[in-house]
């Protein structure tokens, strides 16, 4: 299994944020965690990266172990501004991004900006837009009300929707635990410009090669949500795992390596 590093980078007029970093002379690849996660999200995943590919896996600002920020700076484009800060701050001239869930909002903005840093996108389960989504509605009506310290029962409700079928107790409780350490104003105001973003819109103007991986037993994301990224996304593919619920990478951390592994090689050649 590949080793594990944990460094931290320190963004120009940004944050502090930690990362971890696995394999070593491969193509990069930056994973971009959902609301609540930290750099464990991918823990899974970077231990199973192969030669091919140099994983970095940061911890968004507010999230986990990185620096707080005031009450304000916690919108997708500010996640966005990060992610282009975090390849600057390491290094990396391009990178395949991998974002998950509604860490694939602030991926694709940066895709969609910066076409000249990405060599490709992946999108886990990422939504086309939050509206008229029953399951997200509720999720928010539950983040409003939130306060510090945030309880242990909203973050074990909040993570029984995630996926289908039980994964590894380990990430469950690491990941239980990175999500207690969030501030319920970082939660609130996460949530809130989600949802008050048009994503739609930052669905235009992605021109790189981009993969939609979807899990058909996502309670979030009908299959209609992810068609309207495929008609948005000129080019772009869907791999559907079946039986699968909407935190594929939790699920089914091998075959996502494998995929991810295969595209990467791809938008090489």
């Amino acid at each position: 299994m590949t080793t594990i590093s944990v460094k931290t980078a320190s963004l120009r007029d940004g944050p502090v944020l930690p990362y971890a970093e696995a394999g070593y002379g491969g193509t990069p690849v930056v994973f971009v965690h959902a609301i609540a996660d930290s750099w464990w999200s991918f823990e899974p995943m970077l231990r199973r990266l192969p030669v091919s590919l140099h994983g970095y896996a940061p911890t968004q600002r507010g999230h986990g172990d990185a620096e707080r920020r005031p009450d304000e700076g916690y919108r997708p484009e500010d996640f966005a501004a990060d992610l282009v800060g975090f390849l600057d701050a390491v290094g990396i001239e391009r990178a395949v991004l991998v974002g998950a869930s509604s860490g694939g909002v602030a991926a694709r903005m940066v895709a969609g900006s910066h076409p000249d840093r990405i060599l490709g996108l992946v999108l886990l389960g990422a939504p086309a837009t939050l509206a008229d989504k029953p399951a997200v509605a509720r999720v928010w009506e539950e983040i409003q009300g939130l306060a510090d310290p945030v309880s242990r029962e909203f973050v074990d409700g909040f993570m029984g929707g995630l996926t289908a079928r039980p994964i590894a107790r380990g990430l469950l409780e690491t990941m239980t635990e990175e999500n207690l350490k969030v501030p319920a104003h970082v939660w609130k105001e996460t949530m809130r410009g989600l949802m008050e973003a048009d994503l739609p819109a930052t669905l235009a103007g992605i021109l790189v090669p981009t993969l939609v991986v979807w899990g058909d037993q996502d309670d979030f994301l009908p299959r209609a949500d992810q068609q309207a990224v495929l008609d948005a996304v000129h080019g772009s593919r869907l791999l559907v795992y079946e039986g699968v619920g909407h935190a594929v990478h939790w699920e089914q951390p091998d075959r996502v390596v494998a995929d991810v592994a295969e595209f990467a090689g791809s938008v090489l050649r």
